[in-house]
C-alpha cells in the first residue's frame, strides 16, 4: 500500500480560485499646466474671440512759457485674437466586450481622455508640437525670438542661470513683467535640490528627511507628469501666467454611438458600429489660447517684449 501519494497545490489548481484585485493599477491623471497656471476667460460664445490690446502710450510734453503751444498725442490698440480649435478622439470597443468586463470600462477611459486631452495642449501651447495653425506661436519659441532665453551652463551655476542678473527671472522684469510661477522637467528637482552656496550648504534641501519645498523667487514651481514636457527643448519656462489667457467654446463633452461607421484618412472604413455589434465614445473640445503681451513703460518695443523665459539645453 503506497504511502507517498498526495494531492499537490499542482494537481488542484484548477480547483483553486485566484483572488483579484477590484482596483485597477495606474497613475493618478496629471493636471494640464497650462490650465492650471494660465488664466482662463469667460467662454467663447464664437469661433474667435478678438482682445484689443494696448500697443502705444500717450507722451506727456511740458509747455513752454505762459503762452506755449500744447503738442498732441495720441493712443494705439492692436488686436489679439483667441481662435479655437477642435481636439477630439473616438474610442470604439466591441459590445461583447463590455457586456463581458468586470469594470466600468467607460469609467476607467474619461479620465485618461481628460489627461491626454491636457497633455495635448501643454506640448502645442508650450512647445508647439501639433499646434493649429491659427494658434499663435507656441510659448518656448516666442520666448527665444523675444531674447529671453538662457542656456544651462551659462552662468558659474544654476543660481546664476536662474536668479542671478543674467538669468531668466531677470529677463522676464527687464521685459516689465513679474513673474508668478515656474514650469520644469522632473529632472529639474534634483538639479535644485543639489544647489549649494559658497559653503557647501544645500540652498533647497534643509535635510534628507525633510521634504523639498520648490518655489523660485516665492512662486510655485511645477513639474509636469503628463508628458508634456520635452526636455531637449528646454529646462524651464517661467514668466507672469496672468498674460497667458485661454478660453473654452466647448467643454470636453462625450457621446456614446450604437451606429456609424469609422473611417481612415483615406475613407475606407474600418468599422462598421451596427453590423460589427460595437459602440463608440466619442470625446470632443474646443479651446484657445493668446498671450495678449500689452504695452509696458518698460519695454515698449513688441518684438522685445514678451512675459516669458526660458532655460534650455
Amino acid at each position: 500500500m503506497p504511502y507517498g501519494n498526495i494531492i499537490s497545490r499542482t494537481d488542484a489548481a484548477a480547483l483553486i480560485p485566484e483572488e483579484t484585485s477590484r482596483e485597477i493599477i495606474q497613475g493618478v491623471t496629471e493636471q494640464s499646466v497650462v490650465m492650471r497656471f494660465g488664466r482662463k476667460l469667460a467662454n467663447m460664445a464664437r469661433a474667435q474671440t478678438r482682445m484689443p490690446v494696448l500697443s502705444l502710450f500717450p507722451i506727456g510734453y511740458f509747455v513752454d512759457g505762459d503762452t506755449g503751444l500744447k503738442k498732441t498725442t495720441e493712443v494705439n490698440w492692436a488686436n489679439k485674437y483667441i481662435d479655437a480649435e477642435e481636439i477630439a478622439v473616438i474610442v470604439p470597443i466591441a459590445e461583447s466586450v463590455l457586456d463581458d468586463a468586470d469594470y466600468d470600462i467607460w469609467g476607467e477611459i474619461r479620465p485618461r481622455i481628460e489627461e491626454e486631452f491636457g497633455r495635448l495642449i501643454d506640448a502645442a501651447v508650450l512647445f508647439g508640437d501639433l499646434a493649429p495653425a491659427s494658434w499663435p506661436t507656441d510659448v518656448l519659441a516666442a520666448a527665444v525670438a523675444a531674447g529671453n532665453s538662457v542656456t544651462l551652463g551659462a552662468g558659474a551655476d544654476l543660481y546664476e542661470d536662474i536668479c542671478d542678473t543674467g538669468g531668466v527671472i531677470a529677463a522676464v522684469e527687464a521685459d516689465g513683467f513679474m513673474h508668478s510661477g515656474a514650469a520644469a522637467a522632473m529632472s529639474m528637482r534634483s538639479r535644485l535640490r543639489g544647489l549649494r552656496d559658497a559653503d557647501g550648504q544645500l540652498l533647497y534641501t534643509r535635510s534628507m528627511q525633510d521634504g523639498t519645498p520648490y518655489a523660485l523667487d516665492g512662486e510655485p514651481i511645477y513639474f509636469p507628469k503628463n508628458g508634456c514636457w520635452d526636455v531637449a527643448q528646454a529646462h524651464m519656462i517661467l514668466g507672469d501666467w496672468s498674460q497667458l489667457v485661454f478660453s473654452i467654446r466647448q467643454d470636453l463633452t462625450y457621446k456614446i454611438f450604437t451606429e456609424g461607421v469609422v473611417q481612415d484618412a483615406a475613407g475606407d472604413i474600418v468599422y462598421n458600429l451596427m453590423q460589427q455589434d460595437m459602440v463608440a465614445l466619442r470625446a470632443v473640445m474646443r479651446i484657445g489660447w493668446q498671450v495678449p503681451n500689452p504695452i509696458n513703460r518698460l519695454q515698449e518695443t513688441e518684438a522685445d517684449r514678451y512675459p516669458f523665459a526660458a532655460l534650455i539645453p
